[in-house]
């Protein structure tokens, strides 16, 4: 399935039903009087979560939807029937914006929440409402309520707890891979991971969402490589993992590196709580390990695992269990 996360679309809720003009005319019926009837309310349409869906391609090929219009009034005093809802579902996760894409109309971070975005037209009213003891046969029916169609941004942001960042090659598809059911493509060349992967980590009857984001280099902010998109992904995780391979030729230069984009994006990114893992490990010397180790842990005053995510060592149990906490501390906070 095509991976999308950006989509345009066309809405347009339902028109009001005309209202009816006429008279009652039956037979031994003297002074019938007005009996037209009320036009039917235009549908509405609604945006609803689903986890059954984790791309928005469905919206690439269909793009326009328009609610049903309400049932003209007839006589007899029959009002017409309210036009149909639209239901359009997405995946939990995706924000709905105006037409310039920067205002936030709506965001769908729950399975089944159901949000009105188009409300449809008011149907008109029938001749029949305008009697009264002054005017006994009134010949006024109201047109239904016309709507105007609008367009809006889908944007899907995956709902995940933990963000994977960090340059190509560095090992987040393995880290992935060990940790969770994903099956990431894995390779030894740059960019095998072009979309955004998902897994479930367990561990100690704990267990939290972990994201794979396609690796970023520098300049990604203005297009280099595969750009910044993807970033968008991370905004909701509470918890970043800095994944940095041991053997780079400077791995001061690659932490920093991310690090810029991060701040470039504008987002406050790069606020959120990080922990730095130091990967390949069984690659490198392990004194000149624990020696960088250190240097990271001092310069940057942030927690440093040294794993090898290929052999998932004891290091990386100890990462996976820290970031089951931090899940579990951010939740009893938002209890609280």
């Amino acid at each position: 399935m095509k991976f999308l996360d950006r989509a345009k679309i066309f809405l347009k809720a339902g028109n009001g039903g005309d209202g009816c003009l006429s008279f009652r005319r039956e037979k031994f019926v003297e002074f019938g009087g007005p009996d037209g009837g009320d036009g039917g309310r235009g549908g509405d349409i609604y945006f609803e979560g689903t986890n059954c869906l984790n791309t928005l391609v469905d919206y690439r090929y269909q793009q326009h939807f328009k609610a049903k219009r309400g049932e003209n009034g007839r006589s007899c005093n029959c009002h017409g029937a309210d036009g149909d809802d639209l239901i359009l579902k997405v995946p939990v996760g995706t924000e709905i914006l105006d037409e310039s894409g920067e205002n936030i109309i709506a965001d769908i971070i729950k399975e089944e929440q159901r949000v009105l975005i188009a409300k449809g037209g008011v149907g008109g009213r029938g001749n029949n409402r305008f009697k009264s003891s002054i005017n006994r046969a009134p010949r006024r029916a109201d047109k239904g309520e016309s709507v105007e169609e609008f367009s809006v941004w889908l944007q899907l942001k995956l709902i995940a707890d933990v963000g994977l960042i960090g340059l190509p090659n560095a090992g987040k598809s393995t880290f992935l891979a060990v940790t969770t059911r994903a099956k990431p493509k894995i390779a030894d060349y740059p960019f095998t991971t072009l979309i955004p992967q998902l897994g479930i980590v367990y561990i100690n009857d704990n267990e939290f969402i972990l994201a794979d984001i396609p690796g970023l280099i520098e300049g990604a902010n203005k297009g280099k490589g595969l750009g910044d998109k993807f970033l968008a992904h991370i905004e909701r995780c509470a918890v970043l993992i800095h994944i940095i391979d041991i053997t780079h030729e400077n791995v001061f230069d690659a932490y920093d590196t991310i690090r810029r984009e991060l701040i470039m994006y504008n987002c406050n990114l790069e606020a959120k709580q990080e922990i730095i893992a130091l990967n390949k490990v069984d690659l490198a010397n392990l004194k000149m390990a624990k020696s960088l180790k250190k240097k990271f842990e001092k310069k940057y005053m942030k927690k440093v695992y040294l794993i090898s995510a290929l052999n998932k060592d004891n290091n990386m149990t100890s990462l996976l269990q820290e970031l089951a906490n931090i899940k579990k501390s951010m939740e009893n906070i938002i209890l609280d």
